[in-house]
Order: structure tokens, then C-alpha cells, then sequence
């Protein structure tokens, strides 16, 4: 049985004070959650954020890592210093990255793979645009990112990434995949997974979907087979919003 993750990825949204408001806000609305909780916040939201999650359940993760330990990288954060402020998790590859940021497949391999043996679970990011998809490309495009970002992992070090799918033409448009297409995508991610480190792993890896997941549509999403959790951007910004995803099940 995979636990499915809800990780919502504030983007960059709120200062460290109004974090740990939200998250005071959020603690109680989501204690006995049956899913595992992540909040992904900007990195200088981390050490307050930190200090609010105490004795609750939620997570922590950041949204980028450098693939290297230290050095002349003016502005990233290397896996140690995003552990010390308190991330578990690293969201990699997300397309705002990609597109705005020159973030490529080679680079998000390098960053996952940094994450993991930093000690940190990497979120891996993949998703089509809406020319691609109209094209036909999703199933091949998709696996294909999959697969070069877990280039050099071993199948027991795959077991522990989670993938999100983020059809990218989703993202922030209040557009969402249907239930059936979002599950469909996420087996083929799933099957090429598979078909390099074998089924074991496959089935142990965690696929999540994250094209506008939001209180409205979770629960159809979440009753697919395939699909893992979500990766939340605008609706894990109010408490009460990401509360209800998080308590889908309910």
C-alpha cells in the first residue's frame, strides 16, 4: 500500500510570520489526517515555519536544491542547509523552474539525486504543455522526463522519490485533467518506471498528480488507482482550502 503525500507548494507566497500563522491555523484542521502532510514554503520561510510545525504532523520541504554540497553558487541551497532549516522534502523540475529558470532534464537529475542522498525525498516534477499533448507526445514525453530523472538511482533509492505529474497547460488555469486521464498518465509514468528498475520498485513509487488539484476535484482524483496525492499550489495558501484537500477522504 503507497500512503498517499498532499505537499502544497506555496510558490513565492508569504513572509515567515504569515507562515507560521498559516500553519497555527492549519495544525488543528489537519491532525488526524490520514495522508502524509507537506508543506513545501520559500526557503527563508523555513526556520519559522519550522518552529510552528512542532507537534503536529506536517512536513517540510523546500522548492529547489543545488546539486552540489557548497561553492560558488550565488543564491542556492545546498541539501544540507535545506535539512538543518527543517525540509524533508525538495520539490525538483517544477515547470516554473523549467520554464522561467533554465531548468533542464540533465539538471533535475543531478538535484534529485543530490536531494536523495542529502536526505531529503525528492518531488520530481514532469508534465506536458498543451501543444505537446494535442500533438500526442504526453505518454512519451512524460516517461521520458521520469526516467532521466532517476538516471543513477538504484531501484531501493527509486523507491523512496515521489513523482508529481503537472500537466503544465493545468498549472495555475483552473484546468484540471479528468480523472481518467490524470490516472491513465500516471500508469504509464508508473509502467516506464518499471520497465528500468522493475515492477518492485514501480509499485513502491509514489505518483502524484498536481494540475490545479483543488477542494472540488480531490476527491474524484484520489479515488484513482494510480494517483499517490497531490502537489497543491493556490489551494494551499488558505488553511481551510488545503485542510479540505488533505481530508479528502472525508
Amino acid at each position: 500500500m503507497r500512503k498517499p503525500v498532499i505537499a502544497g507548494n506555496w510558490k513565492m507566497n508569504k513572509t515567515p510570520s504569515e507562515a507560521a500563522e498559516m500553519i497555527q491555523a492549519l495544525k488543528p484542521l489537519v491532525e488526524g489526517a490520514k495522508p502524509t502532510v507537506v508543506l513545501c514554503v520559500p526557503a527563508v520561510c523555513l526556520p519559522a515555519a519550522k518552529k510552528a510545525v512542532r507537534g503536529s504532523r506536517i512536513k517540510l520541504g523546500a522548492q529547489n536544491i543545488h546539486f552540489e554540497a557548497s561553492g560558488a553558487y550565488t543564491g542556492e541551497h545546498s541539501a544540507a542547509m535545506l535539512k538543518e532549516a527543517g525540509a524533508e522534502y525538495a520539490i525538483i523540475g517544477h515547470s516554473e523552474r523549467r520554464a522561467y529558470f533554465g531548468e533542464t532534464d540533465e539538471t533535475v537529475n543531478r538535484r534529485a539525486v543530490a536531494a536523495l542522498r542529502g536526505g531529503l525525498i525528492p518531488i520530481i516534477c514532469v508534465g506536458e504543455t498543451r501543444a505537446q499533448r494535442e500533438a500526442g507526445y504526453t505518454n512519451a514525453l512524460v516517461s521520458y522526463q521520469a526516467l532521466i530523472a532517476l538516471t543513477g538511482m538504484t531501484a531501493d533509492e527509486v523507491k523512496k522519490v515521489i513523482i508529481a505529474y503537472e500537466p503544465v497547460w493545468a498549472i495555475g488555469t483552473g484546468l484540471t485533467a479528468s480523472d481518467e486521464e490524470a490516472n491513465a498518465t500516471i500508469g504509464v509514468i508508473r509502467e516506464a518506471v518499471a520497465g528500468v528498475y522493475g515492477k518492485r520498485a514501480a509499485n513502491a513509487v509514489r505518483i502524484q498528480y498536481g494540475g490545479s488539484m483543488n477542494p472540488k476535484n480531490v476527491a474524484g482524483l484520489m479515488a484513482q488507482p494510480e494517483i499517490d496525492g497531490g502537489l497543491i499550489g493556490g489551494a494551499s495558501l488558505k488553511a481551510e482550502d488545503f485542510a479540505k484537500v488533505v481530508n479528502y477522504a472525508e
